[in-house]
């Protein structure tokens, strides 16, 4: 399974939409086989779905993400997890092991602005 992860220098980002990049996790009988991280691409209402269902993200683990995101990825198949906080390896590895448990999404409204990437492009006040 590939796994997306937000990321801010090696941990768990709070801001799913806003983070610095994101460590993409190719997990595969309870093994980590490739972990990369990739830049994020931008923070565009609707566009990051679409961007990490392309990359074969089966499920996206983050601090927190706002609702309009979670619907987004459900519609694409793509499972959320929200509420992890911790390191990005200590993370994979739990993930990898079943072990990983969802917490309180950490993004409530207006939370993420002056953090990392802002939106280029917002559809709602």
């Amino acid at each position: 399974m590939r796994i997306a992860i937000s990321t801010d220098n090696g941990y768990v980002s709070a801001h799913f939409g806003r983070c610095p990049s994101f460590t993409i996790a190719d997990i595969d009988n309870h093994e980590v086989v490739n972990k990369e991280t990739i830049a994020n691409p931008g923070h565009h209402p609707g566009y990051l779905p679409e961007f990490l269902q392309g990359q074969g993200v089966k499920c996206i683990i983050a601090g927190g993400m706002g609702q309009r995101a979670k619907v987004l990825f459900s519609e694409k198949g793509i499972q959320t997890i929200m509420g992890v906080t911790g390191s990005i390896d200590e993370v994979v590895e739990k993930f990898a092991q079943g072990q990983l448990a969802e917490g309180a999404n950490t993004c409530v409204p207006e939370s993420g602005k002056g953090y990392g990437l802002d939106k280029t492009v917002c559809d709602h006040e």
